[in-house]
């Protein structure tokens, strides 16, 4: 009788957890699909269902020639959700001229959605849709510079990373697995061990279990936070800007005397790692006049109070968080306030083509957390100094800008032309590194194999 009205007290308690952890994961995922404001990136589409026919890219007049895998649909574009129209033939990529651009989901996802935007441009360019043809689609591997991977790995980390019961294993981690188990028989890969291979991991989190076997790659990334030296470092590898998240500021007459706050920052304040300092700061400049200093998120209202807050600020915050890196830096660039960068440990996107002394502040986190130091660095900028950097970022604000069709020097052109420059810089179109790479590519396949297969005693995934 007891283990009875024990058992009967449990079942409500279960339900109860069940319940709340259900919605729990609900609302997150409803967070990263709804959060930003859809008008942004039909902006960026430009509304363009269908595009003017363009006359197709000359491959012998690019600036890099690309070969991209005709991947299976579940590593790109079906994780939109997309499928080819009837009619089409069942092929593996939209057509961009017949039925326009896939949608691509909002919120929190937009952030990171740099694959997204490559791959549109690189299927524009052999289509014959728009684009400033700077790198070009080839169909043979045998003419391309580099060989683009197109998995669509930040979106996959976003929407496929729980472990959904009775799998024992997400599948963000299976696609990872199919990933390299597919590149590494591939004769493209083989031939240069994968130093010509162009892979997306732009998600902080994307990749986690590829990128230790991809390693010889070049990695396109937000910054190396989370990798170590030997599988990411800024020599072989490009760092792409984020995807703000605030509208642009267009015709912004809004000068120094029409932003009235001094110092803006609202974000998470309390983060691990390297954002210990965001707390520090906030002790030290919460009571600060003229400064704005508090939490906040995209949830709600989050972006629009973000959007006006910057608007109305002469200098914006960009603080290391959980990684050194963040798209608050690019929401700071389009709102024209006037980036204050505490994060020893960055890397900028572009940075051996762009000047950020002209239009960044960057400040050593030893430094700002002096008492005073931080404020008193601000104050000592003159008028006339502040409106050159803001001019400048209205300026240089098109580089970072992702969009459909992609425009002469935006981000999606200028991430193509950092590749080609580290392709130079290695002469990676002139001979190929002493690496073996079939050697390589069986170890790979012989590392997954042992991590697929069960030890004894063991209760390892398989499948």
């Amino acid at each position: 009788m007891a283990a009875s009205a024990s058992a009967s007290c449990r079942s409500p308690l279960v339900w109860f957890f069940s319940l709340a952890a259900a919605l729990f994961f609900a609302s997150w995922y409803l967070l990263l699909d709804s959060a930003a404001a859809p008008a942004a990136l039909d902006a960026r589409r430009q509304g363009l269902r269908s595009p003017t026919p363009a006359t197709k890219c000359d491959p012998d007049k690019a600036l890099l020639r690309v070969y991209m895998y005709d991947l299976p649909l579940e590593f790109h574009f079906g994780l939109l959700d997309w499928k080819p129209t009837t009619g089409s033939g069942g092929g593996l990529w939209p057509d961009l001229l017949k039925h326009g651009v896939p949608e691509y989901p909002g919120g929190l996802n937009l952030q990171h959605s740099i694959e997204y935007w490559l791959t549109l441009d690189l299927l524009a360019s052999e289509q014959g849709a728009p684009t400033p043809c700077n790198a070009v689609r080839v169909r043979d591997p045998a003419r391309a510079d580099v060989v683009f991977v197109p998995f669509f790995a930040s979106l996959s980390f976003n929407r496929h990373s729980k472990v959904v019961p009775p799998a024992r294993a997400s599948e963000d981690r299976a696609l990872q697995r199919r990933l390299v188990e597919f590149l590494a028989a591939r004769p493209e890969w083989r031939r240069s061990g994968g130093r010509d291979h162009v892979v997306l991991a732009h998600h902080p989190n994307g990749m986690l279990d590829a990128r230790y076997k991809l390693w010889p790659c070049i990695f396109l990334l937000c910054d190396f936070g989370r990798y170590p030296h030997s599988v990411a470092n800024v020599d072989k590898d490009v760092i792409a800007p984020y995807l703000h998240m605030v509208d642009n500021f267009f015709n912004d007459s809004a000068g120094y005397n029409d932003r009235p706050t001094l110092l803006y920052f609202q974000g998470a304040i309390y983060r691990k790692d390297g954002g210990f300092i965001r707390q520090e700061l906030y002790y030290l400049l919460k009571d600060e006049k003229d400064v704005h200093f508090s939490f906040g998120s995209v949830a709600g209202n989050g972006i629009e109070q973000s959007t006006r807050g910057m608007r109305a600020s002469k200098f914006c915050l960009n603080i290391a968080g959980d990684t050194p890196s963040s798209n608050r830096l690019f929401d700071s660039i389009v709102s024209h306030c006037v980036p204050i960068i505490i994060s020893d440990e960055i890397e900028l996107p572009f940075e051996d083509v762009i000047d950020y002394s002209k239009f960044c502040i960057i400040v050593r986190g030893a430094d700002a957390v002096k008492k005073d130091f931080l404020i008193n660095l601000i104050k000592e900028i003159s008028q006339e100094e502040w409106t050159s950097m803001w001019n400048k970022l209205k300026e240089v604000e098109r580089h970072f800008e992702y969009q459909y069709p992609s425009q002469h020097d935006d981000a999606v052109q200028m991430i193509w032309k950092t590749i080609a420059r580290k392709q130079d810089l290695h002469g990676y179109k002139t001979k190929l590194l002493d690496f073996r790479a079939t050697n390589f590519s069986q170890q790979v396949v012989m590392i997954m194999k042992a991590e697929t297969e069960p030890q004894a005693g063991s209760n390892s995934y398989k499948g």
